[in-house]
């Protein structure tokens, strides 16, 4: 969190800005040119009168050290952080959050003087996600989730912690089914895909249908392992891919009754998070959700 907050002038996106007071945030990956980040974080600081400004950064995998350094001598105040960095982020953080000393894994990093803190603000979003678009509530449910790596985990640890009975772990590697279950004991167990048939809740974590990796049309349950046409009525069917916003394994158990719901979702609410986090305001979700098109409803 930041001292203050500078007002935006009357010039924001005109001749004289950025100017030199304007404060900067950023978004690294790579790749980072599909990332949405940009119009989510510079919509938030429209809306709340503060002159920042935030960039993509396409850094490549053995060179986010140093572009860590790179930022925290240059003053940026805040670094999201997206594949295929976030692990090792976690790790080049001076100060971690309970949540990234748990899953190993950073989605925010803040700079302060030569502190860096790691945050992970996944989870957070993906909960706030279920409770205020889809109105679902994960206590006392069933979920299950595909995939297990850093997004599956922070799913993993988000839904246990918001009270779900249990949490169903799938993933083609039984043996990272089994540690990112463990990240919950009690609650998480590795399981079989056909459990997740009495599931209230599945989410797939995992890339497979990313438009941005070249699928967005999967035919099959290959990429997954898990054929969602068995998905019925009664269950919440999630794809944490937002790009297409319905992906081909969605609409597979759209048209067999299912509710579904895209990714996108999430990407608002853990973008929403970092704002508060480095400005300390309440984030402005509606500009948020018009700057990247808020779906009027998940489409079959």
């Amino acid at each position: 969190m930041t001292d203050e907050m500078p007002v935006v002038s009357p010039s924001l996106g005109g001749a004289g800005w950025p100017s030199a007071n304007t404060r900067l945030a950023g978004v690294v990956g790579h790749p980072v040119s599909h990332s949405l980040s940009p119009r989510l974080h510079q919509a938030a600081y429209r809306a709340l009168g503060v002159d920042w400004a935030y960039l993509a950064f396409d850094v490549a995998p053995g060179s986010l050290e140093a572009a860590v350094e790179g930022a925290r001598v240059l003053g940026v105040v805040g670094l999201s952080v997206t594949m295929p960095h976030k692990a090792l982020a976690a790790r080049l953080a001076t100060r971690r959050s309970a949540v990234v000393r748990r899953l190993g894994a950073a989605n925010t990093l803040t700079f302060s003087g030569r502190q860096v803190t790691a945050d992970n603000t996944d989870g957070e979003g993906f909960i706030a996600d279920l409770r205020q678009e889809v109105a679902f509530e994960p206590e006392g449910r069933c979920c299950g989730v595909i995939g297990a790596g850093g997004a599956a985990r922070a799913v993993i640890v988000a839904l246990a912690e918001a009270g779900a009975r249990e949490v169903l772990v799938i993933n083609r590697t039984r043996a990272r089914a089994f540690q990112a279950a463990m990240l919950v004991p009690g609650r998480g167990r590795v399981a079989r895909p056909g459990e997740l048939d009495a599931a209230d809740l599945i989410v797939k974590a995992t890339p497979a249908g990313m438009a941005t990796d070249g699928g967005g049309t999967e035919s099959s349950s290959d990429e997954v392992g898990v054929d969602s046409s068995r998905f019925g009525a009664g269950q919440l069917v999630v794809d944490l891919v937002y790009d297409p916003p319905v992906t081909g394994w969605l609409r597979r158990a759209a048209a067999n009754g299912a509710r579904i719901h895209g990714g996108l979702g999430m990407l608002v609410h853990q973008a929403a998070r970092q704002v508060e986090l480095w400005t300390g305001a309440r984030p402005p979700l509606a500009e948020m959700w018009s700057a990247v098109g808020r779906p009027v409803a998940d489409p079959p």
